[in-house]
């Protein structure tokens, strides 16, 4: 360590005289008996004459250690000798002339001061010391006070347990004078406001004031208070707010360094969890300081879920479940739960401690303590466990918050919108995906697919749209072209002029032929063919009078400004297709989400001219496996009532809609599961294999089926449901029987066969009325708008 004297030189000297004086003092003065004074000390001290002066001969103490250590046992209480780090040292130095043993054990190397390691470094430790000797000079000469407490806290190892243990120093400067060499200077008032003004800066200060025209005598005594939990609980608390320190490899070595410095056991590991729905998520789970194998997220492999299932009836139960903290002694007389037995056997822990971490008011995870003596752990370090819960449930919370935004965010990329039912497993490629890119190596997401789930599709077509629809353009184009040749007559007739007989004619033959029927061009020749040779002779038109000027302008308002064409029948049947397709949406939406309450599935909506749905089930798409064959049966059932649903708010909205529109429904069966895969670049799920693809053929085609030898399969009021194998039928027939017991469906079912489709042979049917005056129909449908 630099001495002070190199870069400001004052002249610092050892002297007892300021302690002699103050008991000389004392003595005089009854108020102020200093209690253990012997009165005797003070003429022992008065036959050593070298002691009322600077001492530059040190050989005067150790030639007198027993007076010198009676003297100063006033201020080093002799009852905290063996227990307080204490040292009585040369002023504005770090050189000690009397020391206590855990001083020299802990700050002393060969008698020499220790590097620096702490709050300061070296450059600020030894500026604020010649800030400090000014201060003293400033206040005693030039009347300037400020008050500096010099804040320092030393880090060191201890040498029996070998963690670091922080020390504040506290300086007590009673015992040390001032004196000018000479006559002091005496201050401008220019040179007073600049020392003022640069109080802090003992460069600018010494230009004014030259240290060597000062000398310190006497000592100062620190005072080495321990200080390791206040200093390693607001570490660890700016440590935890770095969301890293969890999740990183180096990041957790310091946390758990920090955690052995509060415990006062080097041995110990620590492992974090954190909660997440109904499984425990292992952060991480260090089990020793090498960076390469400290498991920067989880030591568990692949396991990095864990179902909370697993920790029934075990200890670890009753932690989620409690704010307590457990305590295991010896884990080989203590089952916690299979795969924790495993590992810690793997690692050889044999006592262990456990904190659920709460945050307003919930459980978000776990810490625990390992060691691996059994006996390790004991009371006082449930206490200090009880200090770090607050701050690690913080943490925990945070790094949930942080991830699952992370995880999101990589879905969103990815996979763009996930159904709820399957988030769970996109969650986990997600995961593993970050916590391979955390730890600096490539990744990919890794392929999701659901095997053997079953298939469920249905649609609702709006009957007649598209012909609906061409009708509607051919009304617009007609009332058009009608529009333009009421213009040109009127102006005709004012001035004729052949071209406009011409125009008008024209116009005329485009009415007759889209009267026959519209073809695939005429919306754009019929628009073009307006402004272009219609509208742009207008402006002329306008000034062959009033009747010609009212003709354009009912014209300008009929055509809508931003398409260029009249739009009245086309926004009538937007409006009603529109109109119906939001209620059969949001129906659609309410009877999904009561049938995922049933049992959790994969479904998706899609709006058209109409709507259609398409959903999965099955164990692999739910996280414990778990599914029963009951599950697909309710489901196909739920199909049938649905198409009912459907075709009741159909027959409902009719009499609101500007032009009248009405629905068929198809429900399409099939009772072989399939594999489906998550296609990331078209970012949608897709059945997987070849086999596999007729499914995904059928639910392109089959809207266009048709009876053989007849009509088309699926008509208003009426369900249509597909099927290829006769076990399928049975099932289905049964379901229809049922609900037209309940009055949802009416009349005897239909079975049909069906032409052949491309790439697909072999199509049976059923077909059945729908009951749209059902009491029972509406009031269910009524009860669940509700």
């Amino acid at each position: 360590m630099s001495d002070i004297l190199e870069q400001y030189p004052f002249r610092c000297l050892l002297s007892l005289k300021p302690l002699i004086d103050h008991l000389t003092e004392s003595v005089a003065d009854q108020s102020r008996r200093v209690p253990g004074l012997d009165p005797g000390l003070l003429d022992r001290l008065a036959a050593v004459p070298e002691f009322f002066g600077p001492i530059t001969d040190w050989q005067v103490l150790e030639r007198n250690r027993p007076l010198v250590d009676e003297l100063m046992s006033l201020l080093f209480p002799p009852a905290d000798w063996d227990k307080r780090a204490m040292a009585a040292i040369v002023p504005f130095s770090m050189r000690p002339f009397h020391i206590t043993p855990p001083f020299q054990r802990l700050f002393l190397e060969s008698g020499q001061p220790a590097p620096l390691r702490g709050s300061l470094d070296q450059e600020t430790f030894d500026r604020g010391r010649g800030i400090r000797a000014y201060l003293f000079v400033l206040e005693k000469y030039y009347g300037i006070h400020r008050d500096m407490e010099p804040l320092l806290i030393k880090v060191v190892t201890d040498p029996a347990t070998g963690l670091d243990r922080h020390y504040q120093f506290q300086f007590d400067f009673r015992f040390c004078r001032v004196e000018a060499v000479g006559e002091p200077k005496k201050l401008s008032d220019e040179e007073r406001a600049t020392i003022i003004r640069h109080i802090s800066e003992p460069e600018v200060i010494r230009e004014i004031l030259p240290p060597q025209d000062f000398e310190f005598q006497g000592f100062v005594i620190i005072d080495a208070v321990d200080v390791t939990e206040s200093e390693v609980i607001a570490a660890l608390n700016q440590e935890l707010i770095n969301q890293q320190s969890i999740t990183s490899v180096a990041g957790f070595a310091r946390l758990q360094q920090s955690v052995r410095t509060l415990l006062k056991h080097p041995g110990v590991t620590i492992g974090l969890c954190a909660l997440a729905e109904d499984h425990l998520m292992v952060l991480n789970w260090g089990e020793n300081d090498d960076e390469d194998d400290c498991g920067a997220w989880c030591v568990l492999g692949d396991s990095i879920h864990i179902p909370l299932s697993e920790f029934e009836g075990s200890p670890l139960e009753r932690v989620l479940e409690s704010e307590d903290i457990i305590r295991i002694d010896d884990l080989a007389e203590v089952s916690l739960a299979p795969r924790f037995d495993q590992e810690f056997r793997a690692h050889g822990v044999r006592s262990f401690m456990l904190a659920p971490l709460h945050f307003q008011g919930r459980c978000v995870g776990t810490l625990g303590i390992k060691s691996p003596r059994p006996e390790d752990l004991g009371p006082m370090d449930e206490l200090v466990l009880k200090h770090l819960q607050p701050l690690f449930a913080m943490a925990v919370k945070n790094v949930l918050e942080d991830v699952d935004s992370q995880i999101q965010a990589i879905i969103k990329e990815e996979c763009t919108a996930i159904h709820p039912s399957v988030e769970w497993r996109f969650r986990q490629a997600a995961f593993k995906h970050l916590t391979e890119l955390r730890m600096g190596r490539p990744s990919e997401m890794e392929a999701i697919v659901f095997k053997d789930v079953h298939p469920f599709f249905g649609s609702t077509d709006i009957r007649g749209s598209t012909e609906e629809r061409n009708r509607a353009i051919q009304a617009d184009l007609i009332e058009h072209l009608g529009l333009g040749r009421e213009v040109i007559e009127e102006a005709a007739r004012v001035k004729p002029m052949p071209i406009l007989a011409e125009l008008s004619g024209r116009m005329r033959n485009l009415e007759i032929r889209l009267q026959g029927g519209l073809g695939s061009g005429d919306e754009g020749l019929v628009t073009s063919f307006m402004q272009r040779e219609v509208e742009s002779i207008f402006e002329e038109l306008e000034g062959l009078g009033p009747k010609a000027g009212r003709a354009v302008e009912l014209y300008r308002q009929a055509v809508d400004p931003h398409l260029g064409t009249v739009y009245n029948r086309r926004r009538q049947f937007e409006q009603s297709v529109s109109l119906l397709n939001e209620r059969l949406a949001t129906y659609l939406d309410q009877e999904a989400a009561q049938i995922q309450q049933n049992f959790p599935h994969y479904f998706e909506r899609h709006r058209t001219d109409g709507v259609d749905y398409l959903a999965y089930m099955g164990g692999s798409m739910t996280e414990d496996g778990g599914f029963n064959p009951v599950y697909s049966k309710n489901m196909r059932l739920w199909q049938v009532m649905v198409a009912c649903g459907l075709a009741w708010h159909t027959a409902q909205l009719k009499s609101e809609l500007p032009i009248e529109l009405d629905t068929a429904h198809l429900i399409l069966v099939q009772d072989t599961p399939l594999s489906i895969r998550f296609r990331y670049d078209e970012k949608k799920f897709d059945v997987d294999g070849a086999y596999d693809v007729r499914h995904q053929i059928l639910r392109s085609r089959i809207d266009k089926a048709r009876v053989k030898g007849g009509e088309r399969l699926t008509q208003p009021g009426q369900v249509a449901i597909i099927y290829s194998q006769r076990s399928e039928a049975q099932e289905m027939t049964r379901h229809l029987e049922y609900l037209r017991d309940q009055g949802y469906l009416t009349g005897q079912f239909e079975r049909l066969d069906l032409e052949d489709l491309p790439g697909v042979q072999g199509l049976m049917a059923l077909r059945m009325e729908i009951n749209l005056a059902s009491a029972a129909l509406s009031e269910r449908l009524e009860a669940l708008a509700v």
